[in-house]
């Protein structure tokens, strides 16, 4: 496993994280904590560093999860949580002070610590990123000792763009992946020349591109890709990358030539991810033990060739661009 800087903030993470949604068992159709705490072990065992949670997965279970790993562990490794999506209604003006310490102390109980890592702000609504007092309430919790960096967790470019002005925003989380291109644009020019880390979202597509799922693949009724779609419950894009389903099943019969012998779709579709510089760590979501085994395995495969990159952009122009590129 390979390490990448995270910014400026002096740490050394693992190129591949862990996302750690699915394991919370809320829109993903459930999960077992058995199996969860194998996975988040094989994830250790691994060299896997980086650990990307957030207060609303499972109402706090994929957090507990993580707390139970740190006390089942000694290996150090970095958590990122996130806070901000308990409001209901979710609007800006609920981005206080008070709730979001609030939010940060729940978080340091669920995680049974006395500092939080990384707290991201939860894709709060656009005019969040234009309020300089929610930046003003974050520095304060850091002044508190409450949490030591503080990052964004964003829907679209132009989010994460007004989000790093802000002096002390160490991260961005942002959807990235072969069918999500428009951060290569600006964001990631930005994001090098201010030294904040990348941490690329949805790298499988929700398992669109791990290549496992076809046309009459069925979910569960309480699992996201059957129930936002359309974008029902929360922003279209992070259900498929927003691609409409069949649209995005015959984009990934593209990419299948390209893909070595010996990789399997997602490692290819990872390893894409790791090609670009500006990315920091890409954290594919697990369940498994052996889904998070053949994740790791792809930090340590040869980059893509130029040929292949420019394959990958080709399927994406003539295919997906026309339909998502200018809404995220």
């Amino acid at each position: 496993m390979h390490t990448r800087s995270f910014g400026r903030t002096g740490w050394q993470v693992s190129e591949v994280g862990f996302g750690a949604w699915g394991i919370g068992g809320g829109a993903w159709g459930g999960a077992d904590d058995a199996e969860s705490m194998a996975a988040l072990h094989a994830a250790l065992d691994a060299g896997i560093t980086f650990f990307d949670t957030a207060d609303v997965y499972g109402d706090g279970r994929s957090e507990r999860l993580i707390g139970r790993l740190r006390r089942e562990r000694s290996e150090p490794f970095i958590v990122a949580t996130k806070a901000g999506r308990r409001l209901s209604p979710h609007r800006a003006a609920g981005y206080t002070a008070e709730n979001l310490t609030a939010f940060v102390d729940r978080s340091l109980t669920n995680l049974g610590v006395e500092r939080l890592d990384l707290v991201q702000l939860h894709c709060p609504p656009t005019e969040v990123y234009y309020r300089p007092e929610v930046f003003d309430a974050l520095d304060r919790l850091v002044k508190a000792g409450k949490i030591a960096f503080y990052g964004v967790s964003v829907e679209k470019v132009e989010e994460a763009l007004k989000a790093i002005e802000y002096p002390n925003v160490q991260s961005v989380q942002i959807i990235f992946n072969a069918f999500r291109l428009r951060p290569t644009e600006l964001f990631f020019e930005q994001a090098l020349r201010r030294q904040v880390a990348v941490i690329a979202r949805v790298p499988l597509a929700s398992g669109l591109l791990s290549g496992r799922l076809a046309r009459d693949t069925v979910f569960p009724d309480d699992d996201h890709r059957t129930f936002n779609r359309e974008g029902a419950a929360f922003d279209q894009g992070e259900t498929f990358s927003g691609v409409p389903y069949e649209i995005a099943l015959d984009a990934v019969e593209r990419l299948r030539p390209f893909v070595p012998g010996g990789v399997t779709l997602a490692q290819f579709a990872l390893r894409w991810i790791l090609a670009f510089e500006a990315v920091t760590c890409v954290i594919p979501g697990a369940r498994n033990a052996a889904r998070v085994i053949e994740n790791a395995k792809s930090a340590g495969m040869p980059p893509p060739s130029p040929e292949t990159m420019e394959a990958v952009h080709d399927v994406y122009d003539s295919l997906i661009r026309p339909l998502i590129h200018h809404r995220w």
